[in-house]
């Protein structure tokens, strides 16, 4: 199965401060996040209870649940180390 990848607000407004200053660790999460729509529950994500999964993409860190009713990967949160 295939997942939707669905962006909340807050997440896309936080990734996208991140553009001017990081633009090629931008390029890269959002690389591993299309990953996502084809396995949600990659290797090495943390499972931190109540639905939701975290991975870390180089220095960041993107937390997100999965949505069945239409498969999705809906993205919550993105926060950036340093």
């Amino acid at each position: 199965m295939t997942y939707g990848i669905v962006w909340e607000e807050t997440a896309v407004y936080a990734a996208a401060r991140h553009l001017d200053d990081d633009p090629a660790g931008l390029r890269q999460l959002l690389f591993a996040v299309e990953l996502l729509s084809g396995e949600p529950r990659p290797q090495g994500a943390a499972v931190l209870g109540s639905g939701l999964r975290r991975i870390h993409v180089g220095r960041y860190r993107v937390v997100y649940t999965l949505a069945r009713d239409p498969g999705a990967v809906v993205i919550l949160h993105v926060g950036r180390l340093g």
